[in-house]
């Protein structure tokens, strides 16, 4: 029986680098390529050995972080920003994004919608549904990042993104991890500073699929965990990729949710760990806080654990599909503020000349702050702290 698998390669490329006499400097540096293909599993772990091969995997069910909470309605703001804005301080830097190339992965966006206007808007379609958002998750999420103001209120972390990538890769009944590595590939060469996903493995929804196909199911389960692991694999090698490019050509970093399984509100002992593939290292997993007055910022109950930082997320007002305005809660609401804080940051080492993936990660984690918070948030909720825009 053959399966799906995802490929990665590693493909030998010269850099654009040259010599005072206008000759290549001879230097080449390494590429990702990611293919699809349909293999049997002992031809996929013979490919796995070759050379330029560094990761196989098969592919799995991705699914949508879905909101926690959806209000019809946008809920009471104070001031003419947003409390997700004020808390991490996009209101009052100098900075918008400005010269910054952001790249929403989820489930499209309405490019039509107020919010997105003087936007240019690069659209990638990795699913068979059609090219707009069904849901409404990917309008909200890419309008938190960069959406412009709506009715008087500032929705947008970075409004002076002029530029962003669209790529769709949850239709109505999910996607698939080829789809999530396709687009990551496809936004790095497209031009993206930072890469946005608020989306997971659908660990359950493998073990199902493999059951339909007749595995029995503690074998299912098995093959499920193994493909878990080599999926995790396969995006942590991709991000590798995706850093050491970035000492050569323009740097990209990637930002993923970290999951809303966790259930505090029942019990402080129902916690789960962040999801693939924001586990994946060389990407910066976000965790969930919500605006809890003068008590300060509290962990939201179903923000997933051992995050690296914090990001607003819950009642957070933003587009929504449909026209208007609408109010979301969930680890995907606070995915966007870090991605719009990380463009502000993007746009400060850009301006100095110092702009790196490497230097841009340590700005967007080491700046966090756990000022603010509740007493008793436990650093494993919240990581390194709210994220915070730079200042000056």
């Amino acid at each position: 029986m053959t399966r799906k698998y995802i490929i990665l390669r590693s493909v030998m490329e010269p850099t654009a680098r040259t010599r005072g006499n206008g000759g290549s400097d001879g230097h080449s540096i390494s590429r990702p390529e990611v293919d699809v293909g349909e293999l049997q599993p002992r031809i996929a772990a013979s490919l796995a050995q070759k050379k330029f091969v560094k990761a196989v995997a098969p592919v799995v069910p991705m699914k949508l972080i879905a909101p926690f909470a959806v209000a019809p309605s946008a809920a009471a703001q104070t001031g003419s920003a947003t409390w997700g804005i004020q808390a991490v301080r996009a209101d009052t830097s100098p900075f918008t994004g400005a010269g910054i190339v952001v790249a929403v992965l989820d489930t499209g966006i309405i490019p039509s919608h107020p919010a997105f206007a003087g936007v240019e808007i690069v659209r990638k379609n990795f699913t068979e549904a059609g090219d707009d958002d069904e849901h409404g998750h990917g309008t909200h999420c890419a309008a938190t990042i960069f959406g412009r103001e709506i009715e008087g209120l500032r929705i947008g972390v970075a409004p002076g993104v002029k530029k962003a990538l669209i790529g769709k890769v949850l239709g109505e009944g999910g996607g698939g991890s080829d789809r999530v590595a396709q687009a990551i590939q496809w936004a790095v060469s497209s031009g993206a500073h930072v890469i946005s996903m608020s989306l997971g493995i659908d660990f359950p929804g493998y073990v199902k699929s493999l059951e339909t196909e007749g595995v029995p199911t503690e074998l299912a389960t098995s093959m499920a965990l193994e493909g878990y692991r080599a999926n995790i694999l396969l995006f942590e090698r991709l991000a590798a990729f995706i850093a050491a490019q970035g000492a050569f050509m323009q740097p990209a970093i990637l930002i993923a949710a970290a999951g809303n399984e966790s259930r505090r509100d029942l019990s402080p002992d129902f916690e789960v760990a962040a999801s693939p593939p924001s586990v994946a290292d060389g990407f910066v997993s976000v965790a969930a806080v919500g605006n809890n007055g003068h008590q300060g910022f509290t962990v939201a109950p179903f923000s997933n654990v051992g995050a690296r930082v914090a990001g607003p997320g819950v009642d957070i007002v933003s587009a929504r599909h449909t026209g208007g305005l609408v109010s979301m809660s969930g680890t995907s609401m606070a995915t966007p503020h870090v991605a719009g804080v990380a463009a502000l940051w993007a746009q400060q080492l850009s301006n100095s000349d110092q702009l790196s993936g490497q230097l841009l990660v340590d700005r967007l984690i080491g700046t966090a702050t756990t000022t603010g918070m509740s007493p008793g948030v436990d650093a494993g909720d919240t990581g390194a702290g709210l994220v915070q825009a730079p200042q000056g």
